[in-house]
């Protein structure tokens, strides 16, 4: 079986690489010359745990090229792995999936499963299927199939091989043998079911993983008015088999490439068919705010940033990922800059592409936490990395001029901050302050 895969970005690359680990001859196509000749040097133009070793390990079963005509002329499934960006009123864009079916229909000159792995809205893998029908050039047959991918940036690779769940909607029982065929190594249990619930099980998901954070973002500010401790409460909460004890964190916001815009896109496709989901528009709507909780503290200590020196710990939305998309920083960063704050930032990974919006001449930026609180006057955490949690947090008030510290992660336990000379506010937690 002759997979081909278009789109190397974070679901096409891993979806990708992860077909070649269970013994499959995989062709990955994409329009970025830069791209594809990283990729054929061994070099993921991605961070992601685990990848880069896959691609080595499996070299000999993929195969990285620009030239798509050739590859899709004669594949017996082609993935559509290509993003589909929020527009400016919260839709998807579809631009590159509907480009990439074009390509296929005018390329193809074999009966073909085309697999939508890229997030679309409900109803688009019929309309694609429709478009590749009215475009084709040769007397072939195609069946278009909706596969939703349910990984997350730093745990791709993992969220791929060993999924909970492989979702299938398929309007033929062709179809759904040939994608079993295609998952055969996975093992995993499988949810056959029609195209539009397959679409519509992807953004429920999301939209509720979404919902679960902005929810308890707003217990968490709740529990800071009233004195709770939030990281006992979601103990609390996570006991019940029911409500569980994933993404109960609460912190600054979600961000990323997938729960913002899948979000807005649900919230928009609810709109355009004249309903209202009043949840997801809530979570949107919380989520916006929570972002800029660390100005709104810091407040309290400083009327104006200008001319302070400000630390930043974190730049990326998560650990384990270099994707600045939707994150907090992203928020947070420009008002320190507004304010003419002397900013310096850290994070190990997610430096080089903060760099492209936000230059040196903006920023300093520093290779370790102490290079960045050293004289610092206010210090803002917006990532949880693991450096920044495991760090000697008595380094704080040795190095910082004033050591106000203010944690958009709860990376510190509070009983050990309480023997600290330091001002710490965290999400959801009483405030120490031993500077009184």
């Amino acid at each position: 079986m002759k997979i081909v895969v278009a789109g190397t970005g974070y679901v096409g690359l891993v979806t990708a690489v992860c077909l070649s680990e269970i013994g499959h001859n995989v062709t990955c196509v994409d329009v970025n010359e830069e791209k594809i000749n990283m990729l054929n040097e061994g070099k993921s133009p991605i961070f992601e745990p685990g990848l880069e070793e896959l691609m080595t390990k499996n070299k000999e079963r993929l195969t990285y090229t620009l030239d798509y005509k050739k590859a899709y002329r004669d594949a017996d499934v082609i993935f559509i792995g290509v993003g589909t960006p929020e527009k400016k009123d919260g839709s998807a864009n579809l631009t590159y999936v509907y480009q990439v079916a074009k390509e296929i229909a005018n390329n193809v000159e074999k009966d073909t499963i085309v697999v939508v792995k890229s997030t679309v809205p409900i109803g688009t893998n019929k309309k694609i299927e429709k478009h590749l029908k009215e475009n084709l050039k040769n007397n072939v047959k195609i069946e278009v199939v909706s596969n939703p991918e349910f990984l997350s940036q730093g745990t791709a690779v993992r969220d791929t091989l060993h999924a909970q769940r492989i979702v299938i909607g398929v309007t033929s029982k062709r179809a759904e043998t040939v994608m079993r065929q295609v998952y055969d190594g996975f093992n995993q249990e499988y949810l056959i079911t029609d195209r539009e619930s397959a679409e519509m099980v992807k953004y429920a998901s999301n939209d509720f993983l979404a919902l679960k954070i902005s929810y308890i973002n707003e217990i968490a500010n709740l529990c800071e008015i009233v004195g709770a401790n939030i990281q006992d409460v979601t103990k609390g909460m996570g006991m019940d088999k029911r409500i569980g004890n994933k993404f109960l964190n609460a912190g600054i916001g979600y961000g990323g490439s997938c729960f913002p815009k899948d979000t807005k896109a649900l919230s928009w496709l609810a709109n355009y068919n004249d309903y209202e989901i009043k949840t997801i528009k809530a979570a949107i709507e919380v989520n916006e705010n929570q972002k800029l909780k660390l100005i709104k503290k810091s407040r309290k200590y400083y009327e104006s940033l200008e001319g302070l020196n400000v630390a930043v710990l974190g730049l990326t939305f998560k650990p384990n990922t270099d994707d600045l998309r939707e994150a907090p920083s992203l928020d947070n960063i420009p008002i320190l800059i507004e304010e003419r704050a002397k900013i310096k930032a850290y994070d190990p990974i997610g430096e080089n592409n903060f760099k492209k919006t936000y230059p040196k001449e903006a920023i300093t930026y520093c290779k370790n936490v102490k290079e960045t609180i050293k004289d610092a006057d206010i210090c803002f955490i917006f990532t949880e990395w693991d450096d920044i949690k495991n760090f000697d947090i008595t380094l704080y008030k040795k190095l910082m001029r004033t050591p106000i510290i203010l944690d958009g992660r709860n990376c510190y336990d509070l009983n050990e901050i309480k023997k600290e000379k330091v001002i710490y506010e965290s999400i959801g937690r009483k405030t120490i302050n031993n500077l009184k």
